[in-house]
């Protein structure tokens, strides 16, 4: 999700509750994101890849970390004097017991709206580099981010406090419908769609068209993959592909697939792996072996690598 979502929806959050630490709560909702100041170490240094935007940061441990040394930052009189002058509104905050628990929760919140998002979080770093996602939203949701700018103007004028909740309630009802109509499209694809070969397993991949979705289908006991997209609203397929995970050319299958398997130890590979939705290989001999990964879901958008190995 967007910075201005994961400031508005613990803010509204935390009105309903007629909680006094609103302001917390919304800084703890995008103190997560500022992972960009250190997101250059993950693009310099491969092999900490989990240091990037939407990494080390977005789990529960670190994400309390973050958000806590985040209000620790804000509560420091020159900081907060600093940004009130910019913004020219007062951004008095306190570093409590009490607020580094309401910190905490903006932070979930933003957890929780990552993990709608497609490709996920890993939610439990350090014990787990898995990233967990519903797939219901893509990365930015263009509604979404629309609507919470124009409640955060709303809040930042001075309106009266009655419209400022109205348009509060009004954006977390909104976002709530929003979030269970993409829960109910993505089920209505898996029951619309063709099974091609016999597939069993069926993956549905949101995209910034709302009524469009990348569908990948396979088979466990067949090596070929199925993939598509699919328009939800005109009951269409397009792009349709059939795809195998693993080639080898103009060299021995067995030492193709060793290949591959020494490339799969190099950071910059693990690196693109765990960026991407499904990665396929093909391996192919000219004095060596050059190994080409690519995603099979993001294959429009040359989301590929390739590497030498001996």
């Amino acid at each position: 999700m967007d910075l201005i979502t994961h400031f508005v929806v613990p803010y509204a959050i935390l009105t309903l509750v007629k909680s006094k630490h609103k302001l917390e709560g919304a800084l703890g909702g995008i103190s997560l994101d500022f992972d960009t100041l250190i997101a250059w170490v993950g693009i310099l240094f491969p092999e900490f890849f989990i240091v990037s935007h939407r990494g080390i940061t977005h789990s529960f441990i670190f994400g309390f970390l973050t958000s806590v040394l985040f209000l620790y930052i804000l509560s420091r009189k020159q900081v907060n004097g600093f940004i009130s002058r910019v913004i020219k509104r007062d951004l008095h905050v306190e570093f409590t017991k009490t607020t580094v628990l309401i910190v905490y929760f903006g932070a979930l919140t933003h957890l929780f709206l990552d993990f709608l998002t497609t490709k996920g979080i890993p939610l439990l770093y350090p014990f787990s580099l898995t990233r967990f996602s519903a797939e219901l939203y893509n990365s930015v949701d263009l509604t979404t981010m629309c609507l919470a700018l124009a409640v955060l103007l709303v809040l930042y004028i001075k309106t009266n406090p009655r419209y400022r909740k109205v348009a509060l309630y009004s954006f977390l009802i909104v976002l709530v419908a929003i979030g269970g109509i993409r829960a109910y499209e993505k089920m209505d694809v898996f029951s619309e769609v063709q099974t091609f070969e016999d597939c069993s397993n069926i993956t549905a991949y949101p995209t910034s068209n709302i009524f469009q979705w990348s569908v990948v289908e396979n088979n466990p006991e067949k090596t070929r993959y199925i993939v598509f997209s699919y328009n939800n609203l005109k009951k269409s397929v397009l792009n349709f592909r059939i795809v195998d995970p693993i080639t080898v050319k103009n060299g021995p299958y067995k030492s193709g697939l060793d290949a591959i398997k020494s490339a799969n130890s190099l950071p910059e590979v693990q690196r693109f792996k765990w960026n991407s939705y499904y990665t396929f290989e093909d391996a192919e001999y000219s004095s060596t072996w050059k190994v080409t990964y690519f995603d099979v879901v993001n294959s429009y958008n040359n989301q590929s690598i390739t590497v030498s190995v001996q």
